[in-house]
């Protein structure tokens, strides 16, 4: 709606209405109305579904109106057909206090004042510009180095991020130099498209748009507002309402308590505040921008900071600081960019004489700075906290929360959820949740227990329990609290029940429909390699700093291996030959699952936190694998030498099927250690809690064990034989069976199994299959892996 082709044929102008303000485009006409699709949404009754036309001609803007009920109105004149330009103020409706929009050109920017612009309509209002440049040649050069045309000085931009590009038509494009965190075209990601005076391009925390041969920019400094309106939530096929119309308005600069009983729905809030899952209904506001819509750019100017650690505490303060950075900061960004960074949020996180303790001997307190630390890195404008001051004392408790309130002051909008209500003090608004996810109170902290009407918070939480939950919900909209904190900060007022409200609020998409997906490129190519460099060396480091991890990893192999040796003595013979087998098996089995079950799990919080920051889920699995992959080879390589090298294995046969038998046995161990460890990576991809691996590897190993060949006929048995090719043990049990002609050594019927002849192409087929089960392995990882992922990015 409202596209017109053709070129310009008037100056670009300011439209400043009283909920947003825009450059119009000359190339577009622009509706005015009620009707939420209109270019200018005016939400008044005085105002009708289509009101006015507003659109460039003859070398000037002229605004129509279209038969509209109420009338628009140029100084208490009613007008039909008006021209406008720089001056002009409009009402809309009335001639006294009717809607209004007024028009200014763009001003030319002076060496003392920056010219009060605001941004297009896309994205809603922006603040003023913090520069105005000329563009002065056909190319113009975007990015961190202080050698390019337009230099954007944050971390998170590419040192040559991208070109503004003048075409032969006299538009111009932007164009993605493959930079990290990518270039966005109204909120989405784009490698290469045509720019319009009514577009928003976005890098980094800075957007850019062209108005009248200039480019204007806008630098994200942090202080932002949160604009909560009308978010409901439904989950199952039952559609059970989890969050029920909650809307909310919050300052720039402010902290807000989000508290309430067990099941008020505070996380699901959380996520959708944080567009992890979007609601279902409704509309988050950041700073004017839809957050839905403009994830895919915005979701990096958002820290969440879990309840759970998003921390590997084997690490130091620093340390673990500095791998989130490489993670986080473009592959160009000198070392001591990124130290200098790192440096700055530990001292403004208080931690400059923790920086270099490891950081699981700190206390929770500290834990909790940490984890805050991390998250402001990348210099987010809101900041998220989902239970920070959970077991913590009442002193750590109120030194976190008044770590919040600096953090605010400092000019970031915080949203703590928290179930203590001992420091609520600290905060600028408190938003109380009724079970049911309803809006049971909204505004200062100091005014909640009186509006319930109790002195201790207990009693009002247990109020909640006694009392209808959609009656503290109506009660709160007739309350002066709702009036006064909600409604004239910027809330519409929600309309009569049932959901959903069926007139939406300016800037607010139909209400009946669920909120668009954005489109996201979560795996970007850019970067890769360089996050599994990054990955394999903090992982390598946190597996370093486990000292029983690595006591056990130097101690079991040897174990295992001595005990194999004094079965097989110093020949392998028809009297030790099974059982040497056998407990080389299991040893690979062992080593492999036991190393990795538990490394998925462990880390799921970590994980789901930097996934939604870039992380590339495949790096994230290859730097597991390389890691424990290489791990695990070497154990099953020590196991086997320390259980074999000297001992005489040529009872059967001289040599092995393609080498010599010790080489074979290696290898084959070595292979089934390893498709033992992706199997153990599937288990820990595939539970919900650390205490389940141990369960599940015992059964694991079961069911290797008898499906190995070995304990259980197999060949010729319909089913269990075509289940066991399933199964690694099979596959390197029969290419160590081949190697020393286990039938030739100990004749019996399991052991006349094929898969165990001394035949070339059957121990190259089960050496072959080792690998490409544990590909299949890793690919049902990576599925399960996205399981796991915030909702936003399985959509």
């Amino acid at each position: 709606m409202g596209e017109r082709p053709g070129a310009p044929s008037a100056p670009p102008l300011v439209l400043v209405t009283g909920t947003a303000s825009r450059v119009i485009d000359p190339t577009r006409a622009y509706h005015l109305g009620r009707d939420p699709t209109s270019e200018i949404v005016l939400d008044d009754p005085r105002v009708s579904w289509h009101h006015a036309i507003l659109r460039a001609t003859g070398g000037h803007w002229l605004l129509e109106d279209v038969d509209s009920t109420n009338g628009t109105y140029d100084e208490g004149r009613r007008v039909s057909r008006e021209e406008v330009g720089p001056g002009t103020r409009l009402r809309f409706g009335d001639p006294a206090d009717g809607p209004s929009a007024a028009f200014a050109g763009l001003p030319a920017p002076t060496a003392h004042k920056r010219p009060s612009l605001v941004a297009p309509h896309l994205s809603g209002t922006f603040r003023r510009p913090s520069a105005v440049h000329r563009l002065l040649g056909r190319t113009v050069r975007i990015g961190r180095s202080r050698d390019n045309d337009l230099v954007l000085d944050n971390l998170v931009v590419s040192r040559y991020h991208a070109e503004l590009r003048a075409l032969p038509d006299g538009g111009h494009e932007i164009v993605d130099l493959d930079s990290h965190n990518g270039t966005y075209l109204n909120g989405r990601p784009v490698q290469r498209a045509p720019v319009g005076p009514a577009d928003i391009v976005g890098i980094g925390h800075s957007a850019l748009c062209l108005a009248d041969g200039r480019l204007v920019e806008y630098t994200d400094t942090g202080e932002v507002s949160l604009d909560v309106r009308h978010l409901v939530v439904r989950v199952g096929p039952d559609h059970r309402v989890l969050l029920d119309d909650v809307g909310f308005p919050l300052a720039e600069k402010a902290l807000l308590a989000v508290a309430g009983p067990s099941g008020a729905g505070k996380s699901t809030l959380l996520n959708a505040l944080t567009g992890l899952r979007p609601a279902d209904q409704g509309t988050v506001l950041y700073d004017g921008r839809d957050l839905y819509r403009d994830y895919a750019e915005l979701r990096r100017r958002i820290g969440l900071v879990p309840q759970d650690d998003i921390l590997h505490t084997q690490l130091t303060v620093h340390r673990a600081l500095s791998y989130a950075a490489e993670l986080r900061f473009p592959g160009d960004t000198e070392p001591h960019e990124r130290e200098a960074r790192v440096r700055e949020v530990i001292h403004e996180l208080g931690l400059d004489g923790r920086a270099d303790q490891v950081i699981a001997s700190l206390s929770g307190g500290q834990r909790k700075r940490v984890s805050v630390a991390l998250e402001l890195l990348t210099k987010p404008s809101l900041l998220f906290l989902d239970e920070p001051t959970s077991g913590l004392d009442p002193g750590m408790e109120r030194s976190v929360m008044r770590m919040l309130r600096g953090l605010a002051d400092d000019g970031r909008t915080v949203v703590v959820v928290t179930h203590s209500v001992l420091s609520l003090s600290v905060c600028d608004r408190l938003l109380v949740l009724a079970p049911g996810g309803r809006t049971a109170y909204y505004g200062p902290p100091g005014e909640a227990l009186g509006f319930f009407g109790y002195q201790e918070w207990p009693e009002a939480f247990e109020a909640f329990e006694d009392e209808d939950h959609d009656s503290w919900q109506q009660r709160f909209r007739g309350s002066p609290q709702y009036a006064r904190y909600v409604a004239a900060e910027g809330v519409a007022t929600p309309s009569a029940r049932p959901h959903p409200h069926p007139h939406p609020t300016p800037h607010e998409p139909a209400a009946s429909a669920t909120p668009a997906a954005p489109v996201i490129d979560w795996d970007k190519p850019q970067g890769w390699f360089s996050q599994l460099g990054t990955l394999v060396r903090r992982y390598t480091a946190v597996l370093a700093a486990d000292r029983l991890f690595l006591t056990i990893m130097v101690v079991l192999p040897f174990v295992i291996g001595l005990m194999c040796r004094a079965m097989a003595g110093s020949r392998l013979s028809p009297d030790n030959a099974v059982n040497c087998l056998l407990t080389l098996c299991i040893g690979g089995l062992l080593t492999g699952a036991a190393n990795s079950v538990r490394e998925l799990v462990k880390e799921r919080a970590i994980y789901r936190r930097e996934r939604v920051v870039g992380l590339s889920r495949s790096a994230y699995l290859v730097s597991k694998v390389v890691v424990l992959g290489t791990v695990t080879v070497a154990q099953a390589a020590v196991l086997t030498v320390v259980g074999l090298a000297g001992v005489d294995l040529s009872f059967a046969v001289p040599t092995g099927v393609v080498m010599p038998q010790l080489p074979e046995l290696i290898l084959a161990v070595a292979l089934l250690a390893f498709s033992a460890m992706m199997l153990g990576l599937v288990v820990s991809a595939l539970v919900g809690k650390e205490e389940a691996t141990m369960p599940l590897l015992v059964l694991l190993s079961v069911v290797q064990i008898v499906f190995s060949g070995l304990m259980l006929k197999l060949h010729g048995v319909p089913g269990l034989e075509q289940f066991a090719w399933l199964v690694p043990s099979r596959w390197g049990l029969s290419a160590m069976a081949r190697t020393v002609e286990l039938h030739g050594i100990f004749p019996n019927a399991i052991t006349a199994d094929p898969m165990f002849r001394h035949q070339r192409s059957g121990w190259l087929v089960g050496i072959a299959l080792l690998p490409a089960l544990s590909l299949l392995y890793g690919l049902v990882v990576l599925a399960l892996l996205r399981r796991h992922e915030p909702s936003i990015m399985r959509r």
